[in-house]
């Protein structure tokens, strides 16, 4: 590694490492707004209230990285066009494009850790974060759970278990219901195809329902029939693990494991692909900040031009990659299309741009 090389590269870790904190601490001060009234009402102690935003900062990392690695782009080389170093280089006849090449290393780099970090750790911080709010702080009984892909809660008269929960529609795929007496004898199951809340109660459909007692069971089979069950569906839905918490691979085993079952897994499609494509988008937001940076470097600006850049740049892609992922999770576009729209549109704005980079 030459001096320029470790000249570069210090620089931009040291601006990405400044911007990275700086994002990590807007996202906990907006947290800490909303998340205080509750902490106080239910008499957090300040162990809890400081173990829970310690447990919710890989989840902001995660979610702040593109952005960083942008911005940091963007400021390094700025910085290096407005003290004319860049004008140096060009006069040593030393490339732009072997300049910027520490920088595409370390965002290799990143790239890695962003996806080891969404894959081992944001997910157990996420469920450490979940159990301090609503066991330790808000005291409720941890009811159910999310177990080798299943979903597993304890009513009020019984044992239920689920294949699949849809918040959006509040249908149920896939139900066992095992009710059992004082004595955890089984009394009765259901065994349904799906169930689905209607006029505030739940309706289940192709059921067999199997009572106990007798000297033989007895069978009852109906194509649909209302289930007097005291849960509603915000109750099953804090059991249903959202995409967003689990990691790639947990995901992939998840979406396996539904279409076997002839289940609709679109959704989880979409997120899957999604955590691909947000991750490599890293590369392309870098690629697009150095070429920004020094296809402006005759008329470049300050520092607060850069961010401001940097911000549009940012957002733009957020709303073209939420719009995309709405989209895919509607059905309307190919999964793998709506994960990955956002990344090919800017992604093809990179290489323009980086090709007109007067080296």
């Amino acid at each position: 590694m030459t001096i320029l090389d470790r000249y570069v590269t210090k620089e931009f870790i040291r601006l990405f490492v400044l911007v990275l904190a700086m994002f990590t601490s807007l996202f906990l001060i907006v947290e800490f707004f909303e998340r205080i009234r509750m902490f106080l009402s239910n008499n957090a102690s300040l162990r809890q209230i400081l173990s829970y935003f310690f447990f919710m900062i890989p989840m902001m990392i995660s979610q702040t990285i593109p952005a960083t690695v942008l911005l940091a782009a963007l400021l390094t080389f700025s910085t290096l066009a407005r003290n004319s170093e860049v004008l140096a280089m060009k006069a040593n006849g030393i490339s732009l494009y072997r300049t910027s090449m520490p920088v595409f290393i370390i965002s290799v780099l990143i790239c890695i850790f962003a996806f080891l970090n969404s894959e081992l750790v944001t997910p157990y911080s996420n469920q450490k974060a979940d159990n301090i709010v609503y066991v330790e702080v808000q005291k409720r009984e941890p009811l159910g759970t999310f177990k080798q892909n299943q979903l597993w809660y304890r009513g009020q008269s019984g044992i239920y278990n689920f294949r699949f929960i849809d918040p959006k529609t509040n249908i149920i795929q896939g139900i066992t219901i095992n009710y059992m007496d004082k004595n955890f004898t089984l009394t009765a199951r259901i065994d349904a195809e799906k169930a689905e809340w209607k006029d505030n109660k739940w309706v289940f459909y192709n059921l067999l329902i199997t009572r106990f007692g007798g000297e033989f069971p007895s069978l009852e089979w109906a194509s649909s029939k209302v289930i007097d069950l005291p849960e509603k569906p915000a109750d099953f839905n804090l059991i249903q693990k959202e995409a967003e918490k689990m990691g790639f691979i947990e995901l992939k085993n998840y979406i396996r494991k539904l279409q076997s079952e002839g289940y609709d897994a679109t959704r989880y499609l979409v997120d899957m692909h999604g955590k691909i494509a947000f991750t490599l988008v890293i590369i392309i937001l870098i690629t697009i900040g150095i070429s920004f940076s020094l296809i402006r470097t005759e008329r470049s600006g300050g520092v607060m031009q850069s961010i401001g850049v940097g911000i549009i740049i940012g957002f733009s892609y957020w709303i073209v990659h939420a719009f995309s992922m709405s989209l895919g999770r509607s059905g309307s576009i190919p999964p793998i299309l709506s994960a990955w729209f956002a990344n090919i549109i800017f992604g093809a704005a990179s290489v323009i741009m980086f090709l007109r980079v007067k080296t």
